[in-house]
């Protein structure tokens, strides 16, 4: 199941209850169903069957990301590009599957007829540097590029700050209005940790097997490793607590009614770097991912209606002009949910054989 290319449309609209164990859940990926159960105000009973039934219904899926910070990846990088729709957007993808999107680097990838963006971790920026390469060359021979090259922004862990990654929270608590809910901080301090760690051979099978496994028991890891599950259990506290791990929790935005995903990408004024507080106005309850540098930003957000689209857009613009903080105007570019192709989607397992395995 998908977040974004799968799912009905049609599904039946959610109760309250349900509505508030799937923001619970968003928030407090990591707890125990009796606490987050408690925090909700349900009974136990209450909750798990309803957790039970929004996971059988392919609501949302489970997945545990690899902090690639602490496993020396050095940056994340997002390119964008605008197509000349000469070929249809089919064969371009059959293309870029034989060539661009093998590379373990990246792990999402979406594109429409005339446009496409990608999300890329990596050790160093020649590995960025040579995709690109290889992006333009392929795109270039088949006249999909029309005036531009591909669009780069790096974001190197160390000088930059990721203040949401794929955090649907705050948009199901805006949405649902369900009011705002004390919530742990799961990304900002974490990226900005470039300290790398050292695994063991035991430690690297139970990490890349926690990964490729987001739902499996430490049992059935175990047995997937040829280890106890006690080592496993513990392992696997320890990769968490130590900020190695982290668990994300990505409902099908199909499915619940999402129509539109829109990517900014905003210069700031030279003459004045963005303070706190405009970092703050801008990460709205529709974003879902953040990345910013001192002069540069990306945004993901979505939106349930074309209206919800224009408002938020429209107070972000009045925003930036109003306290004179972009030189150029902000890069905007909208998919539909139900027309867009998702190329790569959340695809961490050969990112991580690939840096603790050596194996590509």
């Amino acid at each position: 199941m998908g977040v974004f290319r799968s799912g009905t449309v049609n599904q039946p609209i959610l109760n309250k209850n349900e509505k508030k164990v799937l923001n619970g859940i968003c928030n407090y990926p990591t707890i125990t169903d009796s606490e987050l159960s408690a925090i909700l105000q349900m009974k136990l009973s209450t909750f798990t069957s309803i957790k039970r039934r929004l996971t059988t219904q392919g609501y949302y899926r489970t997945i545990i990301f690899p902090l690639p910070n602490r496993l020396g990846c050095e940056l994340l990088a997002i390119i964008y590009m605008q197509f000349n729709p000469v070929i249809p957007l089919k064969e371009r993808i059959e293309t870029t599957k034989r060539t661009i999107e093998v590379f373990d680097e990246i792990f999402f990838s979406v594109g429409e007829e005339e446009k496409g963006f990608s999300i890329s971790l990596s050790q160093n920026y020649t590995n960025i540097g040579r995709i690109n390469e290889i992006r333009t060359e392929t795109f270039g021979k088949l006249g999909l590029l029309e005036k531009e090259y591909p669009h780069e922004v790096i974001f190197p862990f160390e000088t930059s700050y990721i203040h949401r990654f794929f955090d649907f929270s705050a948009f199901f608590q805006n949405v649902y209005g369900l009011g705002d809910t004390q919530k742990i901080s799961i990304t900002s301090d974490l990226f900005r940790n470039v300290t790398t760690v050292a695994l063991t051979s035991k430690e690297k099978k139970v990490y890349s097997a926690l990964v490729e496994h987001p739902t499996a028991t430490t049992q059935q890891i175990g047995n997937l490793v040829n280890l106890s599950r006690h080592t496993v259990a513990r392992m696997k506290k320890e990769f968490f607590e130590e900020g190695l791990l982290q668990t994300l929790i990505l409902p099908n935005l199909k499915t619940l009614g999402v129509e539109i995903l829109t990517f900014y990408h905003i210069r700031f004024n030279l003459n004045k770097a963005p303070s706190t507080h405009d970092f703050s106005f801008l990460n709205s309850p529709s974003t879902i991912f953040f990345a910013s540098r001192k002069f540069e930003a990306v945004l993901l957000s979505v939106y349930q209606t074309y209206q919800d689209y224009k408002e938020d857009e429209m107070n972000k613009i009045r925003f930036l002009k109003e306290n004179n903080l972009f030189s150029h105007p902000p890069f905007i570019s909208t998919y539909m949910v139900e027309r867009m192709e998702v190329i790569k989607e959340f695809d961490f397992p050969p990112l991580v054989n690939k840096i603790i395995c050596g194996v590509s």
